[in-house]
């Protein structure tokens, strides 16, 4: 007879797991969730979501894997730990505040979720794998409900709003993270990458005449550095998003 699955895994938030170290109870001494969630991100951000497991964090932490199980029961815990630490570096605004401007907010909050995820590139596999409801999420995703109400648009538009603009920033991103990271892993600086794809891309002959479409394009743009170019990208696309939510409502009425 086959044996029965157990129950499917749902969140390492719907689980009762201890957060203090101590030996009571065989806990191991000098741990805690959050010193195990704080050292996971830092490894995560120095070596990759690839090489990151039970067993190296142990080796960090200089315990054993076990003494880590304590606490979490899988990697996957591990990971939306992480994922909702990071989302705890957002400095969100206050949609209640009297004379705030719902466009300057949802810039705001679209110019922090860029960072979290630019700053972490491992973040954006992870976006969408879990539940995501630890509770820097959840107030994250509480204000940007709040200020997406405030545009004026009706109630069975927000959530498409919210897509169009959120969704943009993960794709913007999560280029930009992955650019930083080849060009870290190259040795070199973002603009010298960037040179040396430029020069790489003029010699091959089936890129030239896109190549030099793409220059008077660039030259128009305007920007000496990558972290110009790809401010004035984003706070342009950002502009035409917000344009089209005001567009929007004066034709939804």
């Amino acid at each position: 007879m086959a044996r029965a699955a157990g129950p499917a895994r749902l969140s390492v938030w719907r689980q009762d797991k201890p957060r203090r170290g101590g030996r009571g109870g065989g806990q191991p001494s000098g741990l805690d969730r959050d010193r195990i969630t704080a050292v996971s991100v830092r490894l995560l951000d120095a070596e990759g979501l690839a090489k990151f497991s039970m067993r190296r964090l142990a080796a960090e932490l200089n315990v054993t894997a076990m003494s880590v199980y304590w606490y979490v029961d899988t990697k996957d815990d591990l990971l939306e730990l992480a994922l909702d630490a990071v989302y705890g570096e957002m400095r969100l605004p206050d949609p209640t505040a009297d004379g705030v401007d719902w466009r300057e907010q949802l810039r705001e909050l679209a110019a922090q979720y860029r960072g979290v995820l630019v700053r972490h590139p491992w973040v954006s596999p992870l976006v969408g794998r879990y539940l995501n409801i630890g509770p820097n999420n959840v107030a994250f995703s509480r204000v940007v409900q709040q200020v997406v109400r405030r545009t004026g648009l009706p109630v069975h538009r927000l959530t498409s709003t919210i897509s169009a603009v959120f969704q943009f920033v993960y794709g913007y991103g999560t280029l930009e993270g992955h650019f930083n990271t080849r060009s870290a892993a190259l040795g070199m600086s973002r603009d010298e990458y960037f040179r040396n794809s430029v020069a790489q891309v003029s010699e091959s002959p089936a890129c030239a005449e896109v190549l030099q479409e793409s220059r008077a394009i660039m030259e128009a743009r305007g920007g000496d550095t990558v972290e110009e170019m790809m401010e004035r990208d984003f706070t342009y696309a950002l502009d035409l998003l917000i344009a089209g939510i005001e567009a929007l409502v004066e034709r939804e009425g």
